[in-house]
Order: structure tokens, then C-alpha cells, then sequence
């Protein structure tokens, strides 16, 4: 039997001294976040919301085992934000929808959920009408003509069925009050709705797939009404990812359990505690590469060095010497030499000390 089936369905419960602690906790680190950008500069409040949404479209995709090319993600919301892209490959259809699905979400926060908008955003993660190889319902509930949606793992024949979702028949129903709920009701501590509204969604299960990329993208939704700002500097999904065992087995057990949920808030208040503190370390990146440009202000470069350290501050893989400029540049050697040297004596870059047959560099930060 499933919370779906339950008589009491869906008058989630929960022990309020339980999750008191957690919810100050996260209420104290949003607060103190959201103090610690309002004193940066526009430019780096920008810099950071382009980072945490990138992280937040890369690994929420993970999750479900798409890997996405992180250039083309931050390209796609960099435009999106009317920021600069110079340098960055254009997006593939499959990264732009699950851009444009995740900036509805979090950029207007304030705007209702309804029918239309979500089939909006699965339409967006199914541009081609397929899952895969499968021909799926786009934009639209799911059906059960190929019988009940069931969530399975294992090899054929001897498949292992962690959950099955309420009948199709249920389902207009059941999101026109999921719906309603979400618009409506205002007396929910903000962030428990962030992840009632997760495991409420995940539970009906309304679309033949993308069911956790848009449970979580509400999720971030309600967070972003809990923060009261459009601007993203934190990531639930990237923490998701690392317990995604564990987010996984929370489900399956809360999906089977009793009305009282209080297990699976715990386990998320634990994970978005994780994402605010992990985002300290996210905030370091970005004000050692703003003290970096601060630095450099006056220093000349031409368009292959600025496009390579704008590259070395970003997602550079492997090592860096002079063929690999020359490559990435699409220069002679020769010329990729000269701009390495150049860069060294303007103490951009360093030698990093590693030898072997070709000197490596890094960026002196």
C-alpha cells in the first residue's frame, strides 16, 4: 500500500519539535547568504547566479543519468540572463530545454503553477517527443495504456518494482488539487512546502518521465518564493546528486510509509543545509576570480589570452602547455608559446613545477 492509497491521502503529517531545529538552521543560513550577496557588487551577485543555475541544470539532469556538456548549460543561461557568451559553444536542444525549464522556475518564482506550465516545461525536456527510443506523452498526463506508470530496476524478467503511481483515471484530479494547494495555501512554513510539494508531486507521478527534474524545479521554485528573490546562489540538486542513493531509497520508503513524513524533511533539511554551507565554498570561487580582474584591470591581453583565462577560470579539463593552446586557439605553437610567456611575465600565468616533457601552467590566483 502507497500514501496514495491511504484513506487520510494527501493531509501529510509531521512532528513539529522535531524539524524546529532544522528549520531555523536553514532559515539562519538563507538569511545570512542572502545578507552576504546583498553586499556584492551587481557583477558578482550576476557571476554567481549564473554558477549556482548552471550547477542546478547539470546535475539535477545527473541525477537521472544525462550528463550534459557544462559549456553549452552556462552558454544557454548566460543568454538567457543577457550575459555575455563570447567564447561559449552554442546549446543543444536537450540542454536548452532543461535550461528553460529551471529559469521559468526560479526567475518568475512569484508567477502560479497550472496545468498549462508544467506541460510547458515537460514539453521543453522532450523536444522530440521520445524518452530515449520511447515514443512518450509530450505536454500532456500520462496514460496507462501500457498499464500502471511503475518505477522498476533489474534485468528483464526478474524486474524489481520500487513503486507504482495512482491510475491515470486519478490524475486530473489529483494535480488539480496538488495545483491548488501550491497556489493557495499561505500558512506553510515556506521551505517544509519546498519539500512537501517535492515529495506530493513525485508521488502522483503525472508525466510518462521527467517526473524528478520538475518535482525538483518546483521544489526550487518554492524556495525561491522562501527567499523572496529571483536570484539563485545555492543548489539543492547538486547535493541531491551526492546522496543520490540515498534520495532514492527516502522516497521509496516515504512513498510506502505512514502519513507522518517527518523522516524524509529531515533527510532534506539535512541536504539543503548542505547545499547553503557547500555554497560558501562556491561564493570563495567567485570573489578570488573578481580580486583576480580587480588585479588585472589595467593589464593588456589579447583576445586568445582573454578567452584562454576566462577558460582556466571556468571547467578546463587536464593540463595546460603549449600545444594544448595551440589547439584550443587554433595557432602555431609558436605564437601559443608567445602568449604563454607573455602571460607568465605579466605573472597571469605559472609554471607549475610538475616538469615532465611539457611544462605545464596554471593561473596565479
Amino acid at each position: 500500500m502507497y500514501l496514495h492509497h491511504s484513506k487520510d491521502w494527501p493531509n501529510f503529517k509531521w512532528d513539529t519539535d522535531t524539524l524546529l531545529p532544522y528549520v531555523s538552521k536553514v532559515r539562519d543560513l538563507q538569511g545570512r547568504l542572502l545578507g552576504r550577496m546583498e553586499s556584492m557588487g551587481f557583477e558578482l551577485r550576476e557571476e554567481a547566479v549564473l554558477e549556482t543555475l548552471t550547477e542546478d541544470v547539470i546535475r539535477t539532469s545527473e541525477i537521472e543519468g544525462e550528463l550534459l556538456n557544462p559549456l553549452e548549460v552556462r552558454s544557454s543561461v548566460a543568454r538567457r540572463l543577457g550575459m555575455d557568451i563570447s567564447g561559449l559553444p552554442n546549446a543543444s536542444r536537450d540542454v536548452e530545454g532543461v535550461v528553460e525549464m529551471m529559469l521559468d522556475a526560479t526567475q518568475k518564482y512569484k508567477e502560479d503553477l497550472s496545468k498549462d506550465r508544467l506541460c510547458g516545461w515537460h514539453a521543453a525536456l522532450f523536444p522530440t517527443g521520445r524518452s530515449g527510443m520511447h515514443k512518450i506523452t509530450v505536454g500532456d498526463w500520462r496514460g496507462d495504456q501500457e498499464g500502471p506508470m511503475q518505477i522498476v530496476s533489474g534485468p528483464m524478467g526478474r524486474e524489481k518494482v520500487h513503486y507504482t503511481a495512482p491510475d491515470a483515471s486519478r490524475l486530473e484530479a489529483e494535480m488539480n488539487r496538488f495545483i491548488d494547494w501550491y497556489n493557495t495555501d499561505t500558512s506553510m512554513e515556506p521551505v517544509i512546502k519546498s519539500a512537501i510539494a517535492h515529495l506530493w508531486f513525485v508521488i502522483i507521478h503525472p508525466f510518462d518521465d521527467g517526473n524528478g527534474r520538475i518535482a525538483r524545479a518546483i521544489a526550487d521554485n518554492q524556495l525561491a518564493r522562501a527567499d523572496r528573490t529571483n536570484q539563485r546562489f545555492y543548489s539543492m540538486s547538486a547535493q541531491l546528486l551526492k546522496s543520490k542513493n540515498g534520495y532514492y531509497d527516502i522516497l521509496e520508503s516515504t512513498q510506502k510509509g505512514s502519513m507522518d513524513v517527518s523522516q524524509w524533511l529531515v533527510w532534506y533539511f539535512e541536504r539543503l543545509t548542505e547545499a547553503l554551507e557547500t555554497t560558501e565554498k562556491a561564493l570563495s570561487k567567485i570573489l578570488l576570480k573578481a580580486k583576480f580582474w580587480e588585479l588585472h584591470k589595467t593589464t593588456q591581453f589579447n583576445e586568445r589570452q582573454l578567452d584562454m583565462i576566462n577558460k582556466l577560470q571556468a571547467d578546463f579539463i587536464g593540463k595546460l602547455h603549449s600545444s594544448k593552446w595551440a589547439k584550443m586557439t587554433k595557432v602555431h605553437r609558436d605564437t601559443a608559446l608567445r602568449d604563454i610567456q607573455d602571460l607568465v611575465e605579466k605573472g597571469v600565468l605559472l609554471e607549475s613545477g610538475e616538469g615532465g616533457r611539457s611544462t605545464n601552467y596554471i593561473l596565479n590566483l
